[in-house]
C-alpha cells in the first residue's frame, strides 16, 4: 500500500466517519464539530486528486465561515432541546423508511453501474493537460470565460436570496434604541452643547 492509498483511506474514512457522527450526535455542538471533521477530510480528498483549489475553499469558505457561523448559532440560539428531541422521535419511523428506501436506491446504482469506453476520452477533450496549464488556471478560465454569465446570475441570485432573508427577518422593536445618522450629521453645535462657567469653590 503506497502513501497516497493509506491516505485516501485515512480522508475517506474521517469523511464517513464525520457525516455519520453529525447525524448521530446529541450535542448540535458536537454535530457542527463533527461537520468540520467531515469538510477536512473533503478537503483531503480534493488534495489527494490534484484540486488544490477546491480543497482550499472548502476549508476557507466552509470550515472558517459557513460551520463557524453554524457554531455560533447553535450555541447563541436558546432552543429547548428536550422538547426538540420529543417531537423527532415522533418522526423516526418516517425516518428510517426514508433511509432504507435511499439505500435500496445506492444499491441498485452501484450494483448496474458500468464505465463507458468513451469516458476517459470524453473528460480528456474537456481537461487541459496538467503539464500545460495548472489546475487553478483552467478553473478560472471555465468560471470566468466559458460560463461568465452564468456565474454572474448565481451571484445575483444569491444576493437577492440574501437581501429577501434580511427582509423576512427584519424586526423594528418599539423598545430598543437606534441611532440616528441623519440626525447626528444634521446637528447643530450651538445647541447640542452648553457652556458652564464654574466658579471656583462652588460645586455644580
Amino acid at each position: 500500500m503506497s502513501v497516497a492509498d493509506f491516505a485516501f483511506y485515512v480522508f475517506a474514512l474521517t469523511t464517513v466517519a464525520g457525516g455519520m457522527f453529525t447525524v448521530l450526535s446529541r450535542n448540535p455542538v458536537h454535530s457542527v464539530l463533527w461537520l468540520i471533521t467531515a469538510f477536512v477530510g473533503s478537503a483531503g480528498l480534493f488534495v489527494l486528486l490534484g484540486a488544490e483549489f477546491l480543497a482550499m475553499l472548502m476549508m476557507i469558505v466552509y470550515v472558517g465561515a459557513v460551520a463557524v457561523l453554524f457554531l455560533f448559532v447553535v450555541m447563541m440560539l436558546d432552543v429547548d432541546f428536550a422538547a426538540l428531541r420529543a417531537g423527532m422521535a415522533k418522526q423516526i419511523p418516517i425516518a428510517m423508511l426514508i433511509g432504507v428506501v435511499l439505500l435500496i436506491e445506492l444499491g441498485m446504482i452501484f450494483g448496474t453501474w458500468q464505465f463507458s469506453d468513451g469516458a476517459e476520452a470524453a473528460r480528456a477533450s474537456l481537461t487541459p493537460a496538467m503539464d500545460e496549464i495548472h489546475n487553478t488556471a483552467a478553473l478560472g478560465l471555465v468560471i470566468y470565460d466559458d460560463y461568465l454569465i452564468l456565474f454572474q446570475l448565481a451571484g445575483l441570485i444569491l444576493l437577492v436570496a440574501m437581501i429577501g432573508a434580511i427582509l423576512l427577518t427584519l424586526r423594528h422593536r418599539t423598545n430598543v434604541k437606534r441611532q440616528d445618522v441623519l440626525s447626528q450629521m444634521y446637528r447643530d453645535p450651538a445647541k447640542s452643547l452648553e457652556m458652564i462657567d464654574v466658579k471656583p469653590g462652588q460645586g455644580l
